[in-house]
């Protein structure tokens, strides 16, 4: 079974998406000829204008309710165009997990775009947060378009970095031009430091650079304090450490934990507070299904709890 790459473009309604995916599919260095499923969950005021792509083999397919997205409903949609690549113009009131759920199993999201509207998207991060961390989390590049000359980028961009230091930011402008983010986010913390120092309230910004980057703290040494958890599914001197993490409201705080690997793990209860030294390794680890950072304990000392035992990305 081959595998279909997917170009996935979220973000809320009137935030420019159709004409995003409708300027890609006239540039024949996009559009070259590939059998493409264009797939449409949601419909604006923009139209797509099939008579202007750069290829004729594209197909267009509507779904219009969340609960029609699931393998059978997709595979068949390709299958029926002999799709090479699926583009899809997602609702931005759904949640992206349940289309991650949806995808057949050789369906691969190669790329998220997340578009936004500059001068609406600080009222949906204002009122709808959850959704707007929904779309941020995994998303490769953030296009804010409809940008003046005298725009302040600073919160566009505070918006992004608040949720995710991966992705890419380029603001577009009504005159046409285009400019990459160029703002700076030093880190509170020296990771070139020989033991990186990790304080309370930056848990959560270092939690989410770790498992943005991982591979840039292959070997570095961490010190930081955390609650510790564990369960007897762990293999034999295994623990979690880490936080409780609030990204966006308390409806979604979430325990960010390590798997840390200690030969007195045993000595541990649950919900101890300790401030744990340890070296990172980065390797494939059964609890974390995938690979993942496994921090093996150089020293360990029980901790006060801290003021807030609730950490945020803001």
């Amino acid at each position: 079974m081959k595998e279909i790459p997917v170009y996935l473009f979220t973000g809320f309604l009137e935030a420019g998406k159709t004409t995003m995916i409708q300027q890609a599919m006239q540039d024949p260095a996009f559009n070259a000829g590939e059998k493409t499923l264009l797939l449409i969950c949601e419909e604006g005021e923009e139209e797509y204008n099939p008579d202007t792509f750069a290829s004729d083999k594209v197909w267009l397919e509507s779904i219009e309710e969340a609960e029609d997205l699931n393998p059978q409903n997709l595979s068949a949609m390709a299958q029926r165009c002999g799709a090479d690549r699926v583009i899809v113009e997602y609702n931005g009131m759904w949640q992206l997990s349940d289309f991650f759920r949806s995808l057949p199993d050789n369906w691969m999201v190669y790329q998220e775009i997340f578009a936004a509207d500059s001068t609406t998207i600080a009222n949906y991060n204002a009122n709808m947060r959850s959704l707007v961390v929904d779309k941020l989390q995994s998303c490769d590049l953030v296009v804010f378009n409809r940008l003046e000359n005298d725009t302040d980028q600073m919160p566009l961009h505070k918006i992004v970095r608040s949720v995710s230091r991966r992705a890419d930011i380029e603001y577009d402008y009504t005159d046409g031009h285009a400019e990459a983010d160029q703002i700076e986010d030093p880190l509170p913390f020296d990771i070139n430091a020989d033991v990186i120092e990790i304080a309370d309230n930056d848990y959560a910004l270092w939690y989410a650079d770790l498992m943005d980057d991982m591979t840039k703290y292959d070997t570095k040494t961490v010190r930081f304090k955390g609650i510790v958890a564990i369960d007897d599914k762990f293999p034999p001197n295994t623990m979690a450490i880490g936080r409780h993490i609030m990204t966006c409201c308390a409806d979604d705080i979430q325990y960010g934990g390590l798997i840390c690997k200690w030969k007195r793990a045993s000595s541990l209860r649950a919900r101890d507070w300790i401030t744990v030294t340890a070296k990172i390794s980065i390797e494939r680890h059964k609890l974390y299904g995938r690979e993942g950072p496994v921090l093996i304990v150089t020293a360990m000392e029980y901790a006060q709890k801290p003021e807030q035992e609730v950490v945020s990305m803001g």
